[in-house]
């Protein structure tokens, strides 16, 4: 896949992945650091790492389908298959300054 496609389906795959939120968190996925990895392969089948803010997350088993249905909906992707992580555990440093104020962190 030529650089700028995988550059585009990236971007798209990021902006899917804002639109999946925790709903215990007023702040997307990806803006709270939940996100760790994301791989596309030359087939665009897209591997997800990600993790939840605390293992007992009352949402731990549909997450990973919210995740897989929006990334799903983006145009050119084959597939995508999300793996949830622990290691690192998520703590809050990862949260970025948008998510950070809309939860009153500031």
């Amino acid at each position: 896949m030529p650089p700028e496609e995988v550059e585009r389906l990236t971007n798209d795959i990021v902006a899917a992945l804002k639109t999946v939120y925790d709903p215990e968190i007023p702040a997307d996925i990806y803006e709270l650091g939940l996100i760790y990895k994301v791989e596309i392969d030359d087939d665009r089948n897209v591997a997800i790492n990600m993790t939840l803010t605390a293992p007992g997350c009352p949402v731990a088993g549909e997450m990973p389908i919210w995740v897989e249905n929006a990334v799903n909906a983006v145009p050119g992707v084959a597939q995508t298959k999300v793996a949830i992580v622990f290691d690192p555990p998520w703590d809050q440093s990862r949260m970025s300054d948008e998510a950070r104020l809309a939860v009153g962190m500031f």
